[in-house]
């Protein structure tokens, strides 16, 4: 019998327009740094990182798309198998958040009723704030998403904690 080093493998996706912030929060995330500067994401990007959850060692493989539309044929082969995502929107720019439709479409009919959270991102920028929190609770909501959340890849407040309450939602399916 072949021992693994990893106790549960989770494929996420992130998801959403250009400029949201994806590519930022992947990095803050594994890295616990924040990137500035970063170039665009052409097609999808692959991270891994190993976390600790429930005693229990995650290995969470993350799939990073690319926004642009011209992008967004790859969606539907790449999210087979997916086990969750985090849909982000900028809260400076409240077109970001009108695709979130389209992006949840295309994800629950290839992978199924998986745990997709809405994330705001860019919370560093209140004062530039276009999109209401509220607004976001209701989107969450009205699209039957598993939770909503604005944080800051750039301060990191509330990074940790998006990817402790998606694993949790991953959880509650096995």
């Amino acid at each position: 019998m072949r021992m693994t080093e990893y106790d549960f493998t989770f494929k996420l996706m992130m998801l959403g327009d250009a400029s949201v912030g994806k590519t930022s929060l992947t990095l803050r995330y594994i890295s616990g740094y924040f990137m500035q500067d970063l170039k665009l994401t052409l097609g999808v990007d692959f991270y891994s990182k190993t976390t600790q959850y429930n005693s229990k060692t995650i290995k969470l493989q993350i799939w990073d798309f690319g926004g642009e539309e011209r992008f967004r044929f790859l969606l539907s082969q790449y999210s087979k198998g997916a086990n969750g995502a985090f849909f982000l929107y900028d809260i400076t720019n409240p077109m970001s958040l009108e695709h979130l439709p389209d992006w949840t479409q295309i994800v629950r009919e290839n992978a199924g009723d998986i745990p997709i959270m809405l994330i705001g991102s860019k919370k560093d920028l209140d004062e530039f704030r276009a999109v209401p929190r509220e607004e976001g609770i209701q989107a969450a909501k009205k699209y039957n998403l598993a939770s909503f959340l604005e944080l800051s890849s750039k301060t990191g407040e509330n990074v940790e904690k998006a990817f402790d309450v998606l694993n949790e939602f991953l959880f509650e399916d096995y």
